[in-house]
């Protein structure tokens, strides 16, 4: 469940023009045509029709705005639902007391004569950044303050020039900052209304333009965020020469689940050359950092990423240093991996997983699409020959492929995980050889299923609401639990997202974002107080709701019976990843288990735990610093002083003010 990228798309990151005629722009990805993005304009009326879907799911949106006679917005009204379901209902009113707006998180205002003149919208199309960034070119400074909070900022970043139904035109890339955590990309044309907005996997380009700017312009926005971060690099990540002393600290320690007496931890280059009493005598050209008696925790695994660049950066400055990617663009994926190990750009490291899909209406755009068992075969040895660790089967597969899919991957010694493919169940994927299911969703929708539903699209979500009159204790459940157990079948449940979407509400911070939504940029702040799922009755929120707690429920028993569960996010990791190990908490699990699962027990899942997942003596530096005990309360991982990763000393307090985001402690004392 990509939603992230969805949701960044549909919320804030493309644009559109002010153009006196109807304007249509094509939204691609992966080159792939998903939607459409249209303006209609007549006088001072705006209408906006905007829809794409992509793996069963996207925005459908209209909007109708009334003009000043300057062009800024004076009433403008947002309908239509979020990309998985979510009903809008947004508003914003300019008068002569200021402005006000209404969205899912609640109303708000700004009062007074100088109050802005050009919204954000949180649920619209993209002609909110179009406006923006059209009024911004024409700026004297290019800066101006936005409602509902912020100051937006443009700067020109590139040129060029496309073939089309109008003719060659000459266009320019723009960085359109200040918004979010990230910068917009945006491409304007000669009259200042958008050409394009691109990213590294999508693109909104004008219709007849969109396949000549489609690779260019995704290059280019790739390039302009790879520069930003390699900065961000350049200034943040701290390499001392000679060796570095972290004194007094405890350890946790994976193995015994408990933490160490006070030590001292000395690093050099990559490794960690000494563990030794604290209070050490120090080697002459030492650096000293002061762990202040603060808890040094082995770098955390994030085992259900989509990684891309924004991501890879909030991973490590929240502890998160090993990822493993569940299905990407491979070729961006490619320089994405090779920039981190090079050190131009912060990541986690990443172990990378085959996606495999079924083409049908409803595929994900990720991967490799297939339309014959003996494709899919092929997409197997391709992941085998380059080297990924898994490959993963996704919803519009043919079930029937599956065992010999399975049979194959499991011949050229890769493992196998996966949603379970429409018209199937977990029984038959067990039966098929998974190695791992992913999505408890995806386990448990085979007990409440009727024959023929289509899991492709939103009903994956929708039938939840059939959760809470299943009897865990019944022998259809119990039959797939102990199969799991029989084959050795892991299960990573993201149940973090599905707490997110099962119980968020609009107006009301969600659940997991609760202990760091105040340090964030206010658009952040505002997807982070409104529901996911749509729920268009009280009765269907409650069902919602009920549903949560029996996905709890069945974990609960899944780890009582002894069936590896596995962290992952599929929101992104970094902070929606501390929730995830909350969860966790909520199964049975001491904070010391939670944190030995995220640590060396994952290592080892992987492979790696001869060089990770503990901080020992002629082990990889991979850890972090926080100042209390998260044995004792997992809360702890949130406040990071200090992260250790290929050699290189990030401070995320120093670091954060950098993104928008207020840091949750203070850095270390280094000498």
């Amino acid at each position: 469940m990509k939603f992230r990228l969805l949701a960044a798309v549909a919320v804030a990151a493309f644009a559109a023009p002010l153009a006196a005629k109807p304007v249509e722009y094509r939204v691609l990805t992966q080159s792939r045509d998903i939607g459409h993005f249209r303006i209609d304009r007549e006088g001072s009326a705006v209408s906006i029709d905007y829809d794409y879907k992509q793996n069963g799911r996207g925005p459908t949106i209209k909007e109708t705005i009334k003009l000043d006679k300057d062009g800024t917005p004076l009433d403008w009204t947002i309908t239509g639902r979020t990309t998985f379901g979510n009903a809008v209902s947004e508003s914003f009113r300019r008068t002569g007391k200021g402005v006000e707006w209404k969205d899912l998180a609640g109303p708000g205002s700004i009062k007074g004569k100088d109050a802005p003149r050009y919204y954000v919208t949180q649920n619209g199309s993209p002609y909110d950044v179009a406006a923006l960034a059209k009024a911004l070119l024409a700026d004297p400074d290019k800066s101006m303050p936005v409602a509902p909070g912020g100051t937006a900022t443009l700067t020109e970043r590139a040129r060029n020039s496309f073939d089309g139904p109008d003719g060659k035109l000459e266009v320019v890339t723009y960085e359109l900052a200040g918004l979010s955590l990230n910068p917009t990309y945006i491409t304007l044309d000669a009259e200042g209304d958008m050409f394009a907005l691109a990213s590294a996997g999508f693109i909104m380009a004008r219709a007849g333009y969109e396949k000549a700017a489609d690779q260019p312009l995704r290059d280019l926005s790739e390039k302009l965020a790879s520069d930003r971060f390699a900065m961000l690099q350049k200034d943040g990540a701290k390499r001392y020469a000679g060796p570095v002393r972290i004194r007094n600290v405890r350890l946790f320690d994976p193995k015994a689940k408990a933490l160490t007496d006070p030590r001292d931890v000395v690093v050099y280059g990559q490794k960690i050359a000494e563990v030794v009493p604290t209070g050490s005598v120090a080697t002459p050209g030492e650096t000293t950092v002061d762990g202040a008696g603060g808890t040094l925790v082995p770098g955390l695994y994030e085992m259900h990423g989509h990684i891309g660049q924004e991501d890879a950066l909030l991973n490590v400055l929240a502890g998160v240093t090993s990822t493993r990617d569940m299905g990407n663009d491979d070729a961006v994926l490619d320089k994405l991996v090779a920039r981190i190990e090079a050190g131009e750009v912060a990541g986690p490291r990443i172990v990378r997983s085959g996606f495999i899909e079924g083409k049908s209406p409803f595929s994900s755009m990720t991967g490799t699409l297939v339309s014959t068992q003996a494709e899919a075969m092929d997409a197997v040895r391709k992941y085998a020959a380059r080297g990924f660790w898994q490959a993963k089967l996704y919803n519009s597969m043919n079930p029937e492929w599956s065992a010999p899919v399975t049979a194959e991957a499991h011949r050229l010694g890769l493992r196998v995980a996966g949603h379970v493919p429409a018209f199937s169940t977990a029984d038959a994927m067990i039966a098929a050889g998974f190695d791992e299911i992913t999505h408890v969703n995806q386990l448990m929708l085979g007990w409440v299923l009727n024959p023929g539903e289509d899991t492709r699209t939103l009903f994956r979500f929708t039938a939840m609401r059939r959760f809470p009159s299943l009897d865990v204790k019944s022998a259809k459940v119990q039959a797939t639990l102990d199969a799991m157990v029989k084959n050795k079948v892991a299960h990573e449940p993201t149940i973090g997202i599905h707490e997110l979407g099962l119980t968020a509400l609009d107006g009301k911070p969600n659940p997991g974002a609760i202990d760091y939504i105040d340090h964030m940029p206010p658009a952040e702040q505002r997807q982070l107080k409104q529901a996911l799922f749509g729920a268009d009755t009280p009765q269907q929120r409650a069902e919602y709701i009920a549903a949560y707690g029996k996905i709890v429920e069945t974990l609960s028993e899944m780890h009582r019976k002894g069936i590896l569960l596995i962290p992952g996010t599929d929101t992104g990791g970094a902070f929606t990843y501390h929730r995830e190990l909350e969860l966790f908490g909520q199964l049975g699990m001491s904070p010391a288990d939670v944190l030995s699962r995220a640590t060396l027990e994952m290592a080892a899942y992987l492979g790696q735990d001869q060089q990770l997942g503990s901080i020992e003596r002629g082990k990889l530096a991979d850890f972090f610093l926080v100042p209390g005990d998260p044995t004792r309360d997992l809360k702890a991982i949130k406040a990071i002083r200090m992260v250790v990763k290929d050699g290189a000393f990030y401070y995320p307090p120093e670091i954060y003010p950098r993104l928008g985001i207020k840091p949750f402690t203070t850095a270390p004392e280094v000498k």
